[in-house]
């Protein structure tokens, strides 16, 4: 009888939760005056559309070279935004861990600090910047760095509080000084953990870096901007399908190195 009255009950909360997510759905598009089935209906016009106006033609591989050099800026920009962002968020996720933290307000600070970044998007991050340093390389490499700071502290607060404590115990009964049980203990116990978390971020910094790019006029971003502003469809055509395959390199690049470090 309890399995019964347990089953009835979540088949009850299940009903409920459908209901209440049909109710958002349905008061959303009365809102936003969003008609589903208007929408549904042009799908066929717009995957046409697609298939007839975003092909790669000869004439758009002439502008292949420039694509590319837009391209590795845009990564570059990223490893470099993730790699330095790496720095300060060893730092920080040190300061905010629970378990080798050295002071709680500098905890409550480090948390403060991952919250606020990774809680703003990466775009509201660009936007904001771009005010104070206009359209350049500088601005983007900001914005990705920031948000880099943000995801990456707070993994690596997760990571090394989630780590075995028997190294730090050991290097405290030999009377190690705290850097030495960060250096000696912490880092290589979290280190793979860490290296997946940072490639992981790189993957994201990429995606992120186009959006990015063509708010401060910079890398792959701003080509795909400037090709779509000009209705040259086809180079926007190319200009996708560089970024998509750049990425899937880029992730299978990083899944092997996981394997490998893991």
């Amino acid at each position: 009888m309890n399995e019964n009255r347990i089953r009835y009950k979540k088949n009850q909360q299940m009903i409920i939760v459908v209901l209440l997510l049909a109710l958002v759905t349905y008061l959303s598009s009365v809102l936003t005056d969003f008609n589903i089935l208007h929408g549904l209906a042009t799908l066929p016009e717009a995957f046409i559309w697609i298939f007839s106006n975003l092909v790669v033609t000869e004439e758009s591989l002439e502008r292949m070279p420039t694509i590319l050099d837009k391209l590795v800026e845009t990564i570059l920009m990223s490893i470099a935004a993730t790699t330095t962002a790496t720095i300060l968020s060893l730092f920080l996720g040190v300061m905010g861990s629970k378990s080798v933290g050295t002071s709680k307000l500098l905890g409550i600070l480090a948390r403060f600090i991952a919250s606020l970044s990774r809680n703003i998007p990466v775009v509201a991050w660009a936007l904001i910047l771009l005010l104070s340093f206009g359209q350049n390389s500088l601005t983007g490499y900001l914005a990705l760095f920031v948000g880099s700071v943000g995801f990456l502290t707070r993994a690596f607060i997760e990571v090394i509080d989630e780590s075995s404590q028997s190294a730090v115990e050991a290097l405290q009964a030999t009377g190690a000084t705290y850097i030495q049980i960060i250096m000696k203990a912490v880092i290589p116990e979290c280190l793979p953990q860490i290296i997946s978390w940072i490639l992981f971020m790189i993957e994201t910094n990429i995606r992120n870096a186009t959006l990015v790019g063509i708010l401060t006029g910079t890398g792959i971003g701003y080509t795909f901007d400037l090709y779509y502003k000009t209705l040259n469809y086809h180079g926007v055509a190319l200009v996708t399908v560089s970024i998509v395959v750049a990425v899937i390199l880029i992730e299978l690049l990083s899944n092997h190195v996981r394997k490998v470090i893991l």
